[in-house]
């Protein structure tokens, strides 16, 4: 069997980790995701430059939400407090 080098989650999926992560158990919460954007000249040599943009994240996390949809996740529900 081949090894995994590759696991992926759902938008949903590291919200929820992340609300039990960090010990949240109220709120609507999503995804949030910072990117940079850099410019640059890039080809293979001085003669076929174009300008492109690069894009890194630059931090992933999660943010409170006003309303539900199909990208919220309720801390109250995947993350109950223990009594």
């Amino acid at each position: 069997m081949a090894e995994n080098t590759q696991i992926f989650f759902t938008p949903k999926e590291i919200v929820t980790a992340l609300l039990k992560q960090q010990g949240i158990h109220e709120g609507l919460w999503s995804l949030a995701v910072r990117f940079g954007i850099q410019a640059m000249n890039v080809g293979t040599g001085p003669d076929d430059l174009l300008p492109a943009a690069i894009v890194p994240v630059g931090g992933i996390g999660i943010q409170k939400a006003e309303a539900p949809n199909n990208l919220t996740v309720d801390a109250a529900v995947v993350n109950p407090r223990q009594e």
